[in-house]
């Protein structure tokens, strides 16, 4: 007969029990961990992708991916509801277009002289690329400046590569008269109905446009970014300077009114064509026009004319008294030696950069009132005047860094989409236009506030990069550029419009 078991016995049983216990746990702790780790990274990946997806969109909504924005899938739809610049998607350049159209355009100028303007420059750059995309380019502007020097800009009797040019008369060159452009148009227009119509801002005033239904109108600049441009250039004035007498009367008796206006008969214009993305926010959320009135198209400029040039560079150094293999950095600005450009942010900045560094320089493309102030800082600062486009790409390539510190918000600075093309960062005034549609990443450059402390902070920054980590930001600069902002693209993104005003289906893309 089996006896019972002493207390002894009961211990020991319960110590091997416990210790059999003991090892089963160690498998399921491990088993525990591994579940917790496998759904861990099951929900993670799930969720940075979420989180990747959604601060892409809500950077550059619909856009198609680009080397140097979080990657997007293609876009796809009708074009008029897109809200992104079209030239993010891909159009071809080798292949014809569908249809040949026969275009008006209304400008007040057309660029006969060494140095247009950047809406002539526009103008110019558009039209002559769709005209040698076989479409039938009708421009109707001021009487021309017949000027020797200018005869070999535009040889109008050439209608295969170059638009027809129809000036009006009854006027001094360069001097608008819309009506009697009208009248021209409408002679032409008898003869073949023009596929659409564009006008340059209000080269076409708004009583005559709303009876043209096929009608886009190029908005580069408008009465809210200039009032902003007032505000700014009234911040920069010194403690003890007065403010300008004008400024009250012209701010309250036209500015604003101004704004007022444009908002209401803004809506005369069948389609309309911002430059920039903050503008075409601007005309969809404060001027009221419905959003599938409302197209981005981004300026382009000649992506053969600017390009990077080593034996460009070297020349232009020479000139400056600067060596091969010099370290010095070479900043650069460009355009009209006026207030409104930014020149009393620069001219200060500058001088206090050359009392803590002595191998920087600063090259000045242009002229104007603030060419003799410039001159006072010396043998480290070269004014230029004003240069044809040759002389424009040695000023590009010689540079390392290009500053554009600018009053004025409305637009798009051409000379940014220029010096990016020819290699090189920017530097420029922080402001919505610049930022969304032209530094779009960190890497092409620098922004600041439009202040002399700002501008002052941020070239002690670009200068303690180094050339050779500047030439890496231009480098990344050209890429994008090239696919953003060529006249090639402008062109065809301009092309795709007026083929969707003229028939519908172009209006879905692909």
């Amino acid at each position: 007969e089996q006896t019972e078991p002493t207390p002894q016995h009961i211990v020991k049983k319960k110590q091997k029990a416990m210790a059999s216990q003991t090892k089963l746990k160690k498998p399921n702790s491990h088993f525990s961990l591994c579940t917790f780790l496998f759904f861990t990274v099951l929900f993670t990946i799930p969720a940075l992708f979420l989180l990747r997806t959604s601060s892409s969109c809500s950077s550059s909504t619909g856009a198609v991916s680009s080397s140097y924005d979080t990657y997007q899938p293609p876009w796809s739809g009708d074009l008029q509801t897109a809200q992104f610049a079209w030239n993010r998607l891909a159009f071809s350049l080798t292949n014809p277009p569908p249809k040949s159209l026969k275009l008006a355009v209304f400008s007040r100028k057309w660029p006969t002289g060494p140095n247009p303007g950047g809406m002539e420059r526009h103008a110019f750059t558009l039209y002559t690329a769709l005209a040698r995309r076989g479409h039938r380019v009708h421009v109707f502007t001021s009487p021309l400046d017949h000027s020797p020097e200018t005869n070999i800009i535009t040889p109008v009797s050439d209608q295969i590569l170059y638009p027809i040019i129809h000036s009006h008369g009854d006027a001094e060159p360069g001097k608008w008269r819309y009506n009697k452009a009208w009248e021209l148009y409408q002679e032409e227009n008898k003869k073949e109905p023009f596929d659409a119509v564009h006008s340059e801002s209000v080269a076409l005033p708004h009583w005559i446009a709303r009876e043209v239904p096929n009608l886009a109108v190029s908005w580069h600049g408008i009465a809210l970014e200039s009032l902003q441009s007032s505000i700014y250039q009234d911040l920069i004035r010194k403690p003890d300077e007065p403010r300008s007498q004008g400024f009250n009367a012209s701010l309250y008796g036209a500015v604003i009114p101004k704004i007022l206006d444009e908002i209401r008969f803004f809506h005369n214009y069948a389609h309309h064509i911002a430059i920039s993305d903050s503008c075409g926010e601007m005309l969809r959320d404060v001027y009221q026009i419905p959003e599938k009135r409302v197209h981005v198209i981004l300026n382009g400029v000649d992506e053969h004319g600017f390009t990077s040039d080593k034996k460009q560079r070297s020349l232009f150094r020479s000139k400056l008294g600067l060596s091969e293999n010099s370290s010095a950095i070479v900043l650069g600005a460009a355009g009209r030696l006026v207030k409104d450009k930014g020149h009393p942010l620069l001219f200060e900045a500058f001088s206090k950069l050359l009392e803590t560094h002595s191998n920087v320089y600063l090259v000045v493309a242009g002229s104007g009132p603030w060419e003799q102030r410039y001159k006072e800082l010396g043998e480290k600062v070269s004014i230029l005047g004003s240069l044809n486009p040759n002389e424009l790409k040695g000023f590009y390539n010689g540079i390392d860094l290009f500053v554009n510190p600018t009053l004025r918000p409305q637009g798009l600075d051409l000379t940014l989409m220029e010096s990016m093309l020819s290699g090189k960062p920017v530097m420029a005034s922080r402001y919505a236009s610049i930022k969304r549609s032209i530094v779009v990443n960190d890497e092409f450059g620098f922004m600041f506030a439009p202040n002399v402390e700002a501008l002052t902070a941020v070239m002690e920054v670009a200068v303690a990069e180094g050339a050779e980590r500047l030439a890496e930001r231009g480098r990344k600069c050209k890429e994008y550029a090239a696919e953003m902002f060529t006249a090639s693209k402008m062109a065809l993104a301009y092309e795709r419009l007026f083929l969707c005003i003229n028939d519908q289906r172009f209006c879905i893309y692909p």
